[in-house]
């Protein structure tokens, strides 16, 4: 008889989690408290603006490819994508605009000539992003952190040796400012910091490896729309009989002896072998394990930033914008420390401007746009989101009308918004952090929780708020992580 493992919530990690036990032979059932898969991407919008509400970047689609391979399946079969030939547009108040292709050597081209740069610099920048993520990532991304055997092996001793030259001492924007010289150019390398929620001025310079995967690699769209990505795993899942519970929220993990024992719905209790929290690791403690000691060390650490979103309907077409695109403030260590240090949004926010219907997908009705506008924000600690989204609101369209030279709010027929309060009730993430912990301490790879319990036999954890972190590649990963673990834990 094969061992039943429940997994809680089908965020990234719990639906790649649960393939991967079906392809082991587990018996998987997956318990969502919302009425579909997918944690934070979703769906927003009517019946002519539609809009992915929550990550709309797709870095390394090998991993996916990798996933469905590994569970016997064929890729193509489940999910498709393209690369992007331009990764993000930017630009700035003084009317300064950078196409950043994917390509690495056009992209160095580019920015040299609008900056007046010798394209070398960023070249050579791009070469070290890439030797950094290749010394990093199978040593911090690809293994955890919190067993011995980890530290047992070549690929460790070979990052060890090579520390001094990760960037793990100084900051990410220390190191730009010494690698790469022109405001702009360190502004636009620095916001790299942004995709595990941290603040350039904090981090470590190792988050220099980011820009490889979009500029040595690629961006890529997923034909559909982002939100195909938790579909097709979704879509895997069953097909290796994984069983998947909606609209059932589970209220408690029951533990005895030690051991993770069953999880509670409502009234109903359901045994396993194994337990697998995909939710937030503060509230799986909090609300799901309240009578279990919690690791206070842990979860009291500093979490990464929120996003302020809103949803617009647009009634026009902009030829000059692309899938991903950047509108810098112009104080960006100002726009930081009003996040990390004072808790709030900038009076100049930077802002990200994400166009799904460039990609002809149907998501707005012809000669129109659906606009995902992004801004970072502080996580949810009771600040009034009420009078602070209208104001943010005001100063957006100001900023976009006057970049782009047209009045954007007379443009708006659809509206909706997501703002921290609403991600941390949505999706039980605490404060509305889109990544979990923060990533702001040089260690902080290896304060995260772990993907196991010490102290609970049969408890695992996987997603963006454990081991190695947010976003869809690490939740990937983690995934992987997650069930390596258990594999070798019930040879």
């Amino acid at each position: 008889m094969s061992q039943k493992a429940i997994i809680i919530g089908s965020g990234i990690a719990g639906l790649a989690t649960a393939a991967r036990l079906a392809s082991m032979s587990y018996e998987v059932q997956v318990f969502e408290a919302a009425d579909r898969p997918g944690g934070k991407l979703g769906l927003v919008g009517n019946e002519h603006y539609r809009f992915d509400s929550g990550p709309s970047l797709f870095t390394l689609p090998k991993l996916i490819d990798q996933l469905i391979t590994e569970c016997g399946k064929s890729p193509r079969d489940y999910f498709d994508y393209y690369k992007k030939d331009i990764a993000c547009n930017y630009f700035w108040e003084d009317g300064t605009r950078i196409s950043a292709y994917a390509d690495a050597v056009d992209f160095a081209k580019e920015a040299g000539e609008q900056l007046g740069l010798e394209p070398a610099i960023i070249e050579d920048y791009l070469k070290k992003s890439g030797y950094i993520y290749k010394y990093t990532e199978k040593v911090f991304l690809r293994k955890s952190l919190h067993r011995l055997k980890s530290y047992l092996n070549k690929d460790t001793l070979a990052s060890i040796l090579r520390m001094p030259q990760l960037g793990l001492n100084g900051t990410l924007h220390d190191l730009n400012r010494k690698k790469l010289g022109h405001p702009k150019l360190v502004q636009l390398f620095d916001r790299f910091a942004t995709y595990n929620g941290s603040d350039p001025y904090q981090t470590p310079g190792v988050m220099s490896s980011i820009p490889h995967l979009e500029h040595n690699i690629g961006t890529f769209y997923p034909k559909g729309g982002m939100h195909q990505i938790p579909q097709a795993l979704y879509k895997l899942g069953l097909d290796l009989g994984v069983r998947y519970t909606f609209k059932s929220k589970v209220d408690r993990i029951e533990v005895e002896d030690a051991k993770a024992r069953a999880v509670w719905v409502g009234d109903t209790r359901y045994e396993a072998d194994l337990i697998i929290s995909n939710m937030d690791i503060v509230p799986t403690y909090r609300n799901l394990m309240s009578d279990q000691e919690a690791p206070e060390k842990t979860l009291a650490q500093e979490r990464s930033s929120s996003a302020l979103i809103f949803y617009w309907g647009i009634k026009a077409s902009f030829p000059e914008l692309d899938l991903h695109n950047i509108f810098f403030s112009e104080d960006y260590r100002q726009e930081f420390n009003a996040i990390f240090k004072e808790g709030r949004i900038s009076e100049d926010p930077t802002i990200y401007l994400n166009i799904s219907s460039k990609e002809g997908e149907g998501d707005a009705p012809e000669g129109a746009e659906n606009w995902f506008i992004l801004i970072n924000a502080p996580g949810n600690t009771g600040q009034n989101w009420d009078r602070i989204i209208p104001e943010v609101r005001k100063i957006v369209i100001q900023k976009l009308s006057r970049i782009l030279g047209r009045d954007i709010e007379a443009l708006i027929v659809f509206e909706d918004y997501l703002d921290p309060r609403r991600i941390e009730s949505r999706t039980s993430s605490f404060q509305g952090s889109l990544y979990g912990a923060g990533s702001n301490d040089t260690f902080s790879a290896f304060l995260r929780h772990p993907n196991f319990s010490r102290k609970i036999q049969g408890l695992y954890f996987c997603g963006g708020s454990v081991h190695p972190g947010g976003g869809i590649p690490l939740c990937l990963m983690g995934a992987e992580i997650t069930a390596n673990l258990i594999a070798e834990d019930y040879a």
